[in-house]
């Protein structure tokens, strides 16, 4: 397991991680914005029309995620028919503030950023923030991972929460 931060995380999680997935890609973040990759030549493009070629490819999408994401992830989300009819599955949390994403049950991640753009994604030095985290293919960290993931996916803090009243889509 390796410490990153900087570039060398956005490169361990999404170059080398999400974006070679051949399976899944599993999600868990607090603040999700519309984190753009590169494209052809110097022009990048948002990782949601990658997701839905991902998705075409039948790469299993999923997302957890404490608020309602940012506008132009909504506009990128809705334009794209492949994420809307199911290629992309999210599920909102008021209380997620978790961050890891897991990539074909092969690759972890669990640090401080979040599933942006100034978080994990591809912003310069000087528009990033400050984020520490830890990368690892080791099948003992990768699976605790998928188990808290799991856990939360199929509804296990569901029940017990105290925040279901402002929850928009509570899991039975």
């Amino acid at each position: 397991m390796e410490w990153l931060t900087g570039r060398d995380l956005y490169r361990a999680v999404i170059t080398e991680g999400v974006l070679r997935a051949r399976r899944s890609v599993w999600i868990a973040t607090a603040n999700l914005k519309d984190l753009h990759v590169p494209g052809r030549g110097r022009r990048y493009r948002p990782i949601l029309e990658e997701f839905a070629a991902m998705a075409a490819d039948g790469v299993q999408l999923r997302i957890i995620h404490a608020e309602l994401p940012s506008r132009p992830f909504r506009e990128t989300f809705d334009a794209s028919p492949d994420l809307v009819a199911g290629g992309l599955e999210l599920q909102i949390c008021p209380r997620s503030h978790w961050k890891m994403v897991i990539v074909d049950g092969e690759l972890g991640y669990t640090g401080s950023a979040n599933f942006t753009g100034a978080g994990i994604g591809a912003k310069g030095e000087g528009r990033r923030n400050l984020e520490l985290g830890a990368v690892g293919r080791e099948p003992e960290f990768v699976a605790m991972l998928e188990r808290e993931f799991d856990t939360f996916w199929m509804g296990e803090h569901c029940q017990g929460c105290g925040r279901r009243d402002v929850c928009p889509d509570p899991i039975s």
